[in-house]
């Protein structure tokens, strides 16, 4: 599951986001920023300009974020538009200081503003009432689209409709039903509700280049490869050389899963070779593959204790759930919470009304006030998630005193990876260490748990990255709206091995039928944090002097280790991401081999399994 993030909304220039002004709006009549631009731009005038954009930017972001705060704990209609209210005032203000932000961009400036006046252009910018206006017309409309999109079975002769089904109905049968027929049907129902907005977002891409290109940029794919301290070239580059590095171990998960359904479907069902039918991966994306851990794993007896029950027979509660992961933290010689924390986060559901319950944390002041909202219950998941979460508000209270445009992960993975490296280390030591399991089990046991996190982080590497390849392409203009499926599933057949378990109707566009397409929310951030979180973890047991299976290692307790990491996390943006990657690891570049050696045990098991199935193969059932 990936969670959020709410910081200082001034992150959303970092971030590629629309920098707008709304109608009757321009930089001409927009007051916000007092600086004069007469004549030749001037050192000094660009470093008044920024240290004034940055001011405001920071305050009417944090204004903004507290409106989201309210409306997301109290969900009506007024909250919401004090929200819509709060965000156009920020948008007004980001949108002017883009466009004003040009002036200086041929100056010879320090470092520091140098790079703030970089980040404050890498958006896109549409000018124009109309533009903008439809720009948003389209977002809202195919965010909304894809929020009440439903399958609605068709009725059997004689009976009545069943109920339309939402996208969690749909997912629910994907990861418990066994039934081919069954699972196809619902894939095909969700897949068949994208296409009502195609053209919407044919026309988007259009206006999004078009601000793109204002500001700039070849094509937004562009611009948002642009946000790496490194050309476009050089990140889709990097992007590619990553996944290599990583491919063999994917290769060899995906073989054995393959062998495993041919035979629970049979052998008309799954190919012997080849790409494995999208619909049996057990997830509505093929992008993550643990719901079909109880058809594949290893035959032997698991060893260890149950987490959840263990959670729940000592009747731990949300708070010292909570607690036990800011221990982890503090142990790594990191302060305690701030007191407000504790007043001030949601950590378990209101009996008295609704409110938005998805994991997020938050920073509220740009300084102390960090919140998590969670609905925690119990379990092993949310023990996970709450140490995820709390790696975001560590990383916000390193970097606060860095200048607004600086508080922020070093990329756009970087966040993401901080509390996903903590989480690593939550193993059987670490949890008989704090108390909560008697015992270790034995490393001839380890196989089932990692095969277990395989099918979660090492499964969704090749989706990870192929939803912005894609959209790359299709910014480029070399996909045009006619083929959007055709590139889609090329793409899904290259990197994943997976196949439509139908042919590609006509007017298709299966990509919208993922979220973060509709929403247009960039997605290489996830392939980054998967990378990275093992580099850390590997970085910090080296670190820590320890020496044996990195899947193993826990840091819990060493300092040494949190002074390496706190020094990294406390640098925030103010540097290009591989100095920030080299305060930690030694290494200023980004490195898979990390997750091979955290999953060199289970590499080796699978390599046997799969020489072992291939030979029985051929009695696999029809």
């Amino acid at each position: 599951m990936h969670t959020t993030c709410r910081r200082s909304l001034i992150a959303t220039l970092v971030a590629g986001a629309v920098l707008a002004l709304p109608a009757g709006a321009n930089a001409a009549t927009a007051k916000a920023t007092p600086v004069k631009t007469q004549g030749k731009p001037t050192v000094a005038e660009a470093e008044r300009f920024i240290k004034d954009a940055e001011e405001k930017l920071e305050q009417l972001g944090l204004d903004a974020q507290r409106a989201e705060w309210v409306a997301e704990n109290f969900i009506t209609l007024d909250t919401q538009t004090m929200t819509a209210q709060a965000n156009e005032g920020f948008l007004t203000l980001s949108g002017e200081t883009a466009l004003k932000s040009r002036r200086y961009k041929d100056l010879k400036l320090p470092e520091a503003s140098a790079r703030k006046l970089m980040l404050m252009q890498q958006t896109l910018m549409l000018p124009d009432a109309a533009d903008r206006g439809a720009y948003a017309r389209l977002a809202a409309h195919m965010t909304g689209a894809y929020g009440s999109a439903k399958y609605c079975p068709p009725a059997a002769a004689g009976a009545a409709a069943p109920a339309c089904m939402p996208l969690g109905e749909l997912e629910k049968v994907l990861a418990t039903s066994h039934d081919p027929n069954r699972l196809k049907e619902v894939w095909l129902g969700w897949h068949a509700q994208s296409p009502a907005y195609k053209d919407d977002y044919a026309k988007y891409v259009e206006l999004s280049n078009k601000g793109a290109r204002a500001m700039g940029y070849a094509d937004t794919g562009a611009l948002w490869r642009s946000g790496y301290d490194m050309s476009p070239e050089a990140f889709s580059a990097e992007m590619e050389r990553l996944w290599q590095q990583v491919k063999p171990l994917y290769d060899s998960l995906h073989t054995y899963t393959r062998y495993k359904l041919r035979q629970a479907y049979g052998a008309s069902v799954v190919p012997q070779n080849g790409n494995i039918p999208a619909h049996l991966l057990g997830n509505m994306w093929a992008q993550t593959w643990d719901n079909l851990y109880p058809l594949l794993k290893p035959a032997t007896k698991e060893g260890g204790e149950d987490l959840t029950a263990l959670l729940e027979e000592r009747k731990t509660d949300a708070v010292a759930m909570t607690r036990y992961a800011e221990g982890f933290y503090t142990s790594l010689g990191m302060r305690q919470l701030p007191a407000t924390f504790w007043e001030r986060s949601l950590l378990t559901k209101p009996r008295d009304r609704e409110v938005v319950c998805h994991a997020s944390a938050w920073d509220l002041d740009g300084k102390d006030d960090v919140r998590v909202k969670m609905c925690i219950t119990p379990t092993a998941e949310d023990f996970r998630t709450i140490h995820h979460e709390l790696g975001h508000l560590y990383y916000d209270l390193a970097y606060s005193a860095q200048s607004p445009m600086f508080k922020n992960g070093a990329n756009d993975g970087f966040h993401e990876a901080i509390g996903d490296t903590v989480a690593l280390s939550i193993t059987p030591a670490y949890l008989k260490q704090i108390g909560l399991m008697k015992s270790e089990p034995d490393p001839s046991q380890d196989i089932g748990p990692l095969l277990y996190t395989a099918l979660q982080k090492v499964a969704f590497l090749p989706f990870g990255y192929l939803v912005d390849k894609w959209r790359w392409q299709v910014y480029a203009g070399q996909v045009k709206p006619a083929d959007y499926d055709k590139a889609w599933w090329a793409l899904k057949e290259q990197y994943q091995g997976v196949s439509r378990p139908a042919p590609i109707a006509a007017n298709g566009f299966d990509a919208g039928a993922k979220f973060h397409v509709a929403s247009d929310t960039p997605y290489a951030r996830y392939f980054l944090a998967a990378i990275l979180q093992f580099q850390f973890h590997r970085a910090l047991c080296r670190e820590a002097g320890y020496t044996g299976p990195l899947n193993r290692c826990s840091v819990y307790g060493n300092k040494k280790a949190g002074a390496k990491f706190q020094q990294m996390l406390a640098m925030g943006k103010s540097k290009p991401w591989p100095e920030a990657l080299k305060a930690v690891t030694g290494e200023d570049k980004m490195d898979a081999t990390a997750m091979l050696d955290y999953f060199a045990p289970l590499k080796a098991w699978l390599d046997e399994q799969n020489r072992e199935l291939a030979k029985t193969d051929g009695s696999v059932k029809p």
